[in-house]
């Protein structure tokens, strides 16, 4: 949806959408090539947007994809949409917890390295935040706020660890 969106904007090469993309959206985990590429056939299959003729570039010849209406008419219908509340009730943090429980393991342990591995992602990312870029501050702060939920989850399942043993211990 985000190339979509992007040549809703305006038309472009596969080039240009995955630097727009990988600037945007891609930070520390850039788009490869062939998924735009790949991406750009169904879109075009599926109706979404047209290839122009090749044009000729500094490297291979390029072709200059355009939206369709249906394709900008599925971009309003997704911003339209709420994305769904996260987080889900079932996690990989909780489910280490009680695992480690379960299998009569230290889940003190895996807790304070779960919190200790938090601790070090957001001082990389205030750090990341200190940078002056909006965007990535904005993408930060994002990051930030649900790593500190997490925090607050892990300090309360800590506080309850033996009562939660005791439970899944007992089923």
């Amino acid at each position: 949806m985000a190339l979509l969106g992007l040549l809703d904007r305006r038309p472009g090469h596969g080039y240009d959408l995955k630097r727009d993309y990988d600037a945007y959206f891609g930070r520390g985990k850039p788009l490869p090539f062939g998924q735009v590429y790949g991406t750009l056939g169904r879109l075009a299959r599926d109706g979404k947007v047209t290839a122009g003729q090749s044009e000729p570039g500094d490297g291979p010849d390029r072709k200059r994809y355009a939206i369709t209406p249906l394709g900008s008419r599925e971009v309003e219908e997704w911003l339209a949409e709420p994305v769904a509340a996260e987080p889900y009730l079932q996690t990989v943090l909780f489910t280490k917890v009680v695992l480690a429980l379960m299998l009569d393991r230290d889940a003190q342990r895996y807790l304070d390295l779960q919190r200790a591995a938090h601790l070090r992602r957001m001082r990389e990312l205030s750090e990341m935040k200190r940078g002056g870029v909006l965007v990535d501050a904005l993408l930060a702060d994002h990051a930030l706020f649900h790593l500190e939920a997490d925090l607050r989850w892990i300090d309360l399942t800590a506080a309850r660890l033996g009562a939660l043993a005791e439970t899944v211990r007992g089923a």
